[in-house]
């Protein structure tokens, strides 16, 4: 099978589309360090007219290299964007104003129906177990709580069925606000026919605290070779499945470095999830080995943690109806320095078996040379 590859709705969190006028840099390449600087402490970039979030600024200017890094801040300013501006080109600039424009529309109409979901209310959100391990923070306290089926998949129990409840009415209220006032909705991504984009209806800041306080923890300690440790923007949705709605999920990888999938409903049957291993770019159509299969049963509350280029599918839901949350974690560093990688091995599982291909046939040719040399030397 081919793996679609998703169009996520999100645009990350812009903030405004004015100019600033900046002191010019001429710096000899325009590429950000592989190592943090670990001692800086980055300048805030809040309150600038910008066309990304300032969280994106601070999360970059460790990574500056060392003849940019105490610039004055405009500086450092007209450094990053040059380099965000090559993900992002006019015309997508363009696009995420227009999205900024429409989630504005949105929340000067939309009421909330559970105006608590729209801040974290750690103890009503999570339960005790999880908790317990985030205010620990470490990696024993972590593994307390994690199961890992497969190599890079991990799965726990996350969220309070009162939480679970609450955010399926809600969006079951802005679906309802949206078909009474014919306000036209943008699905969570090209695939998902049925869900709503958590970000366009208000709970954009909520949904940043969860990545930054709650799941970054975990994934500087479990992905640190896919930008664990700097995550800093989210595209975060819910999606439902059942006989009226979605049924299935085709074979793909998502649009992140690090997705987590929550089950939020508890009545259906159904719906499980397939994991068939981890691909770049130029192995994501390989063939998938035996040891990477993976299916994975939905249960209310728990939660899935997993690489984006996870390759995974979901199966058709059978009866009753499906919602889960879905929050799709990025990392502009990481983006930024695949551009200059070549080996994936690290994560990715074929250049990993590609690698030691390479390294037997190398370890073969060493050794028949070695013996080539010891008959002439005898004769």
């Amino acid at each position: 099978m081919s793996p679609d590859r998703p169009n996520g709705n999100g645009t990350g969190n812009g903030n405004g589309n004015g100019v600033v006028v900046r002191t010019p840099v001429t710096p000899a390449s325009h590429r950000l360090r592989l190592n943090p600087s670990s001692d800086h402490s980055p300048d805030s970039y809040d309150g600038l007219q910008l066309e990304f979030s300032p969280l994106l600024f601070s999360s970059l200017e460790r990574y500056l290299p060392p003849s940019v890094l105490n610039l004055p801040r405009d500086s450092k300013v007209q450094f990053m964007r040059d380099i965000l501006v090559r993900y992002s080109p006019e015309g997508e600039r363009t696009r995420i104003q227009k999205h900024k424009e429409y989630r504005q529309r949105i929340m000067s109409n939309y009421q909330p129906l559970h105006r608590e979901l729209y801040t974290v209310n750690a103890e009503n959100f999570f339960v005790p177990s999880f908790l317990k391990a985030i205010n620990e923070s470490t990696e024993q306290s972590f593994r307390n709580i994690l199961v890992e089926p497969t190599p890079g998949v991990y799965v726990f129990e996350m969220l309070q069925p009162s939480f679970c409840e609450m955010l399926m009415s809600e969006v079951e209220n802005f679906e309802r606000w949206v078909h009474e006032t014919k306000f036209r909705i943008m699905r969570p991504n090209t695939m998902n026919n049925y869900g709503a984009v958590l970000d366009d209806f208000g709970l954009e800041n909520m949904l940043d605290k969860l990545m930054d306080e709650y799941l970054r923890p975990i994934s500087r300690l479990f992905f640190p070779e896919v930008g664990g440790l700097t995550l800093d923007s989210h595209h975060g949705f819910v999606v439902e499945y059942g006989v009226d709605r979605d049924v299935d999920l085709g074979f793909h990888v998502d649009d992140s470095e690090i997705t987590l999938n929550a089950c939020l409903s508890k009545q259906f049957v159904g719906g499980d999830l397939f994991f068939r291993g981890v691909r770049c770019d130029k192995h994501v159509n390989t063939e998938t080995q035996p040891e990477e299969i993976l299916d994975y049963v939905h249960v209310q509350g728990h939660a899935v943690l997993h690489r984006g280029r996870h390759r995974h599918g979901a199966r058709a839901t059978t009866s009753g109806r499906r919602a889960n949350l879905i929050l799709w974690c990025r990392s502009s560093v990481f983006r930024e320095l695949k551009r200059y990688q070549k080996d994936f091995s690290s994560w990715c599982g074929e250049c990993r078996r590609e690698k030691k291909v390479m390294q037997r046939l190398s370890i073969s040719a060493t050794k028949l040379e070695l013996l080539k040399r010891d008959r002439i030397s005898a004769s």
